[in-house]
């Protein structure tokens, strides 16, 4: 398959880390492949989203290959190929977890958060269309919005939520409180994320950053605003989301000036603080969720580079 793999797999990964730490032993056999086989779904899930958003981006390249759309002999056909991609996810369902009392719970999952996600591409294509710049449109608070229903609850909670829902947790107090932990911990990695776009350097990332020639309305442009003379917000006007090198450089100047990266350094220290603050109110009860489940995503992503 072209699209499902060459990511990291992390989404997947997470719901069989979760069901492990929930259950305290590792998961082998029969039980391993029917815990795998609900993380595949939220990569399938997942492949679903990019082929769709790349068509609407008319993005070029994705995991260092061309994007399916763009692959001689696909074109349009790939709009119906991300449709199947996302009809693969329950017909997996359909097939392994049918006769399952949890069986509907897993779709209804699946189902909220597809439409969440969606909602979460919609702010964002009206928010930064890329060939119509205007930082007028752009706020901490819509791109707030922006990643927890594109990001957040697909990327974090979807995994955890599957696997309690396998693991037998029925207390909606359970799922409340797992939303209220992995949503921010979700918003904190995009926010890191567009903070790696702009500084990483390429051989750390992997990838050459292009938020600031593609429009994006990033936590980085938005953080600069707020802190831009009027000379600056000039720069950024005349320079910001334009496919120009040198656009581009005066743009990273402006938020040098500014000190985006010291304002970051401040930010993470401070989610990360909430986010354990919030894992350590956690009263574990057997059968329950566990503080692990929380510090192992946020072991993955604190103070990553790449």
């Amino acid at each position: 398959m072209y699209n499902l793999p060459g990511g990291k797999l992390n989404r997947g990964i997470s719901v069989v880390d979760t069901v492990e730490i929930l259950r305290e032993s590792k998961l082998e056999g029969e039980e391993y492949k029917r815990v795998a086989i609900l993380g595949w779904g939220v990569e399938l899930l997942q492949a679903y989203f990019l082929v769709a958003d790349d068509i609407m981006d008319a993005s070029i390249t994705r995991r260092g290959q061309s994007c399916w759309y763009r692959v001689e002999g696909v074109g349009n056909i790939a709009i119906n190929d991300s449709f199947m991609l996302e009809g693969a996810v329950y017909q997996l369902l359909k097939k392994h977890f049918r006769k399952e009392p949890y069986y509907v719970d897993l779709i209804e999952l699946f189902f909220d958060t597809t439409y969440k996600t969606e909602m979460g591409q919609l702010i964002d294509l009206i928010t930064a269309p890329e060939h119509d710049v205007n930082l007028d449109r752009f706020s901490l608070k819509r791109h707030s919005q922006t990643v927890i229903y594109k990001t957040a609850w697909y990327s974090f909670y979807l995994p955890v939520a599957l696997a309690m829902r396998y693991h037998g947790i029925t207390s909606e107090d359970q799922y409340k409180l797992a939303e209220n932990i992995l949503i921010p911990l979700g918003e904190y990695f995009q926010i890191q994320d567009d903070y790696l776009d702009c500084f990483a350097p390429p051989e750390k990332l992997g990838k050459i950053g292009t938020d600031i020639l593609d429009n994006k309305n990033s936590w980085v442009i938005n953080i600069a605003l707020q802190s831009v003379a009027p000379e600056q917000r000039k720069i950024l006007d005349d320079n910001y989301g334009r496919k120009d090198s040198e656009c581009e450089k005066r743009v990273k100047e402006v938020f040098r000036a500014v000190d985006v990266e010291g304002k970051y350094r401040a930010y993470e220290q401070q989610a990360y603080q909430k986010i354990v603050g919030l894992v350590n109110e956690i009263q574990e009860e057997r059968g329950g969720l566990k503080r692990d489940v929380f510090l192992a995503f946020l072991k993955k992503i604190f103070g990553r580079t790449m």
